[in-house]
């Protein structure tokens, strides 16, 4: 069983997770001193046996629960809060259970994914979850230019002392227009929404941000009908006539008409040459 944590307040655990909690044989959780808390929060006690279950031993401890399910024994699955598998451990006990013939059932609850998504007033009727953006500048700069026409609203985890860097890094990538939001502390006393252009959220967040974070950003606008390499080529250079810098105009260019940069930097050298 993957049962969903409160990702704030204990008083969000659900019915069904309060009695997995105190029946399960095999409990598995990211962080034992966590679970008592929460357990003690609720006035739960645990019967069975508790394992941790974290992403440094998740590969060799998914293999001795998968014997703990194959004996028969019911196995629950917790995280620090929200849903075991969506960027926490669990993914890997799943596809093993799967592959086992072993039922799999979920115990839904909290999610920050679908609590941000609802609470950024951007659109929700199509959207991805990409976690973590990569640490380092080179690797998410790419991940991002990767995702810079992706229409889909994009829900993403970060860290609090990295957001301020990812902020700019997605301003660069989809936009300095594009609308997000921030948000903070979900379910708990300090939650925020910080709703607002990219560029705007960036300068915010320079300033220093605490808590939990879960970032929404507006999927890539409609293009504006510019897609041969040639119209592309003469709209940067028209920017150039008027003073903006190249790297600016090309830019400026590929948001407008929601294409990656990369295409339409390839469209300018393709007519130098």
């Amino acid at each position: 069983m993957l049962g969903a944590a409160p990702i704030g307040r204990p008083e969000d655990a659900s019915p069904r997770l309060r009695a997995a909690l105190a029946a399960a044989p095999v409990v598995a959780a990211e962080d034992t001193r966590r679970l008592r808390r929460l357990t003690a929060d609720l006035g739960v006690q645990t019967t069975g046996r508790v394992v941790s279950y974290f992403d440094q031993n998740e590969r060799a401890r998914a293999a001795e629960l998968l014997e703990e399910l194959l004996a028969g024994r019911d196995v629950l699955v917790v995280t620090d809060a929200g849903l075991p598998g969506v960027s926490d451990p669990g993914y890997r006990l799943v596809v093993a259970a799967v592959a086992a013939g072993v039922p799999v059932t979920v115990l839904p609850g909290p999610s920050a994914v679908t609590t941000a998504l609802v609470m950024s007033g951007l659109p929700t009727d199509r959207f991805c979850f990409e976690g973590f953006p990569p640490r380092k500048a080179g690797e998410r700069a790419r991940r991002l230019a990767a995702l810079a026409a992706e229409p889909r609203t994009m829900v993403f985890f970060e860290a609090p002392h990295r957001l301020a860097a990812t902020l700019a890094a997605m301003a660069d990538a989809f936009g300095a227009d594009r609308p997000a939001a921030v948000c903070r502390e979900l379910t708990k006393t300090y939650e925020e929404a910080r709703r607002g252009p990219l560029a705007e959220l960036a300068a915010w967040a320079a300033e220093g941000v605490r808590g939990e974070i879960t970032l929404v950003v507006g999927g890539a606008p409609e293009p504006a009908g510019l897609t041969d390499p040639g119209d592309l080529a003469a709209a940067v250079a028209a920017r150039e006539e008027d003073g903006v810098p190249r790297k600016q105009a090309i830019a400026d260019v590929a948001r407008e008409n929601g294409l990656p940069k990369r295409e339409v930097y390839d469209a300018v050298l393709a007519a130098k040459e």
